[in-house]
């Protein structure tokens, strides 16, 4: 495994950065990616949110820090997941039964 650079991680954190495009050797037909964007209410994008990844049983899995644009990325096996959002903005949750390739989700967060 190759240490996490400046470059390719989010700042304070050991994350890669969530705004980088995909691994150019990704097998998207053996591999599954959920990825999204956390909004507001407002449907804005929250910058700086901490995501959390949660099994079928609620168990915490991984978190990841939202970029600029509130992305985020996990790399996860096929089944359903949790996806919640913690943020200054508020916090939302939202669930997905997620399949091999790319799965796209939004997570609102509320006061």
């Amino acid at each position: 495994m190759t240490a996490p650079t400046a470059a390719s991680t989010a700042a304070g954190c050991a994350a890669p950065d969530q705004a980088a495009p995909l691994p150019a050797g990704l097998d998207l037909e053996r591999e599954t990616v959920i990825t999204g964007v956390v909004r507001s209410g407002e449907g804005e994008a929250v910058a700086g949110a901490y995501v959390r990844l949660l099994d079928s049983t609620g168990e915490f899995t991984a978190e990841v820090v939202t970029s600029p644009a509130g992305q985020f990325r996990f790399f996860a096996a096929p089944g359903a997941w949790t996806l919640r959002a913690l943020s200054r903005q508020g916090n939302g949750d939202t669930t997905v039964t997620a399949g091999r390739g790319i799965n796209e989700v939004t997570v609102t967060v509320t006061d």
